[in-house]
Order: C-alpha cells, then sequence, then structure tokens
C-alpha cells in the first residue's frame, strides 16, 4: 500500500522502531540507521522482530562522513522517525530546520514521552509514567488492587507508535497535496489520553466514575475476569442486555432475580463474589467449550503458546513463525494487498547496497 515511500528511521527505543515497522509492514521502504557498535536497546536479539522488512545501514552519527551519508538518505525520503528526547537530533546536526531546508516535502516524525515542548520534556519516563499521568492507567485493575496494564500496549505502542504512524501518514497526504513536510509531534502522554476519549463518551452519561469499581466497565459483575480451579482464567463482559440473558441462562442463573438486575450497580460487589465462585469451581477449558460459539461475550485467557494452537489463528494465521521467531502478521489486512512475511536484517547488513543506491543518485 506504501510502496513507493521511502522511510529514515533513526535507531531508537520500542515505539519509533514499532512504528518504522508498521510503515515496513504497509510496504514503505524504510532504511534504519543502527548505531555502529552495538544497539542503542539492552537486550535486542540480532535480528530484532521490529526491524522485519527493513534495510540496515550502521553509521555514526558523531563522524562527519557518516553524519553526511545520514543527510543524503534523508534528502531522498519522504519521511523520518526519530526517537530522542528532544534536542538530540539538533545536537547531531539532524535537526528539522536542517533536514526540511534540504528537503521541503519531507514528513518529520518524532516520538517522545512527554512531547517535544513540555515542563517534563527533557525528564526521563517510561510507559508506565506516561499513562499513569495521562489518566490512561486510572482503570487499569480491580479495585482496590495496584493499577497494571499489559506491558506497553497502552502507552508505547497504542499511544504512542500508533499515533505517530498516523501522523506520517497524514503528513504524506497532505505533502503530496501541497508539497510541503510538516514535523509531527507524537507523544505518548497525548496519545493515550486521546485514547480515553472513548470512555469520556461514558462520562457524559454518568457511566465513568472517578473511583474505581464503580464505572460500567470496571465495576460489573459481567465486565472482568474470572480465576478458574486449574490456575486459568476466563474474560466475561457481556454489556449488552441480550447477551447478558444468554449468559445467565447456559449458566442455568436465569430464573435468579437478583442476577436479572444487570444494571443495580449495587449488587454487582455481591454478584461479583458468587460469580468468583462459580468460575473457581471448575477448569478454564470446561467454561471455554461451554461458552464456545456463543454470544454471551466470554473468552478464555491464552498464553502465547496456545494462541498458536488455537482454532482462531489457524484460520486467520495472525500468529507466525519468521526465521524461528514467533511474531504476529501485519495488520489491518487489504483485499488488494498481501503481506509476505519478511526477515529482519543483520545490523548494517545493507550498507553496501544503500551506498551504492546513493552513488548512482549522485551520478545520474
Amino acid at each position: 500500500m506504501l510502496h513507493g515511500i521511502r522511510v529514515i528511521e533513526v535507531e531508537g527505543l520500542g515505539p519509533a522502531p514499532f512504528a518504522a515497522m508498521l510503515l515496513a509492514d504497509l510496504g514503505a521502504d524504510v532504511i534504519t540507521i543502527h548505531r555502529k557498535g552495538g544497539s542503542v536497546t539492552p537486550g535486542m536479539p540480532e535480528r530484532s522482530v521490529l526491524d522485519r522488512g527493513k534495510r540496515s545501514i550502521a553509521l555514526d552519527l558523531k563522524e562527519n562522513t557518516d553524519l553526511d551519508i545520514a543527510l543524503r538518505l534523508i534528502s531522498s525520503a519522504d519521511a523520518l522517525i526519530e526517537g530522542f528526547r528532544p534536542g538530540v537530533m539538533e545536537k547531531l546536526g539532524l535537526g528539522p530546520d536542517v533536514c526540511r531546508e534540504m528537503n521541503p516535502a519531507l514528513v518529520f516524525g518524532r516520538m517522545t514521552g512527554w512531547g517535544q515542548d513540555s515542563p517534563l520534556a527533557d525528564t526521563a519516563g517510561h510507559d508506565l509514567n506516561y499513562i499513569a499521568l495521562s489518566g490512561a492507567l486510572w482503570y487499569a485493575s480491580a479495585p482496590g488492587a495496584a493499577p497494571i496494564t499489559p506491558a506497553t500496549l497502552v502507552g508505547d505502542i497504542g499511544g504512542g507508535a500508533m499515533y505517530l504512524v498516523a501522523g506520517i501518514l497524514a503528513g504524506l497526504l497532505n505533502a503530496r497535496t501541497t508539497g510541503n513536510g510538516t514535523i509531527v509531534d507524537a507523544a505518548i502522554y497525548d496519545g493515550s489520553a486521546h485514547m480515553m476519549n472513548l470512555l469520556m463518551s461514558l462520562r457524559q452519561t454518568g457511566n465513568l466514575s472517578d473511583q474505581r469499581g464503580h464505572s460500567l466497565l470496571d465495576g460489573p459483575h459481567w465486565s472482568r475476569s474470572y480465576a478458574c480451579s486449574d490456575g486459568g482464567f476466563v474474560t466475561v463482559q457481556c454489556l449488552e442486555p441480550k447477551f447478558y440473558a444468554q449468559f445467565l441462562e447456559i449458566l442455568g442463573l436465569s430464573q435468579d432475580a437478583v442476577f436479572q438486575q444487570q444494571f443495580d450497580r449495587n449488587l454487582w460487589p455481591g454478584l461479583t463474589q458468587r460469580l468468583a465462585a462459580l468460575f473457581v469451581s471448575r477448569p478454564r477449558d470446561h467454561w471455554a467449550q461451554l461458552f464456545e460459539g456463543t454470544d454471551a461475550c466470554v473468552a478464555p485467557v491464552l498464553s502465547l503458546d496456545e494462541v498458536v494452537a488455537h482454532p482462531m489463528n489457524s484460520a486467520r494465521q495472525t500468529w507466525r513463525d519468521v526465521d524461528g521467531k514467533l511474531q504476529a502478521a501485519a495488520a489491518p489486512r487489504f483485499s488488494t494487498n498481501e503481506w509476505r512475511a519478511e526477515s529482519s536484517p543483520l545490523r548494517g547488513e545493507n550498507t553496501e547496497e544503500i551506498l551504492k543506491e546513493l552513488q548512482d543518485v549522485q551520478t545520474s
């Protein structure tokens, strides 16, 4: 879908390389400038899943010769992605003013936690810190428990990488119309707050409370996870009355007058206890089989190993083994283009190839 679009990625941490991977999944020619001598991310493998479909050139941006190569690459690009603290690219001589002076149509994508201009812009932080201050972490656990979210998904990926990609795509469309690029200031703090707007619609109707455990999605007995006898878990979220009715019918509770009062908030704690006692009486797979194929909105919580073997994955081929690494296929899917699983390059693997391309362009 993005064939003909070139993106230069300056190696950074989590959300920036994820955004570049997504653009590569969509067909862009993504060239990653990897740091000579080792990764900026401790513990990353030699071939990172986040580098799939990209090409790699190893440069030392503090050396003039390599800096000149980087500038030439950027001059040939439609977009750039960087994930440093504010001011770092400027100190390297690769700030947006320099890059867009030689390439006016460039979309300069910047990924940070706190934004380019804020009281915390120069302060270190990570996923949990950003979503804690944005409000996105507040509802992320049962009442009385410490908030916790799936690692990086709400902040780095949802509030960060996805908003950077959306900004870059919008910038590319605008550049094609006007010839002018733009600077995309993607902050995880901003993006994770923006994702809260779905919940804000509930607040307008009184269904979102500042008191945890009292809102429509975090308080009811029909919207939570339950432990089972074998240590597994099932999820229940039958919000609509017709789905809730089917849930009760399958459990043999249709005639229970208390359970029939689905939206009585005063009854939620007691009904939660009753369902907890019921679900913990049998193993997870018992409940999974009982509810499978129904509209009761019940699903088992699966591990990664179990996800791969599940019939859903057999049908969708969402989780795949690529070069011996488990990874999720590109999303979304398109009727006109089928994603092909691509390998990840070694750091600097395409250096000679990319330099030759630059030389050919210069001599043409």
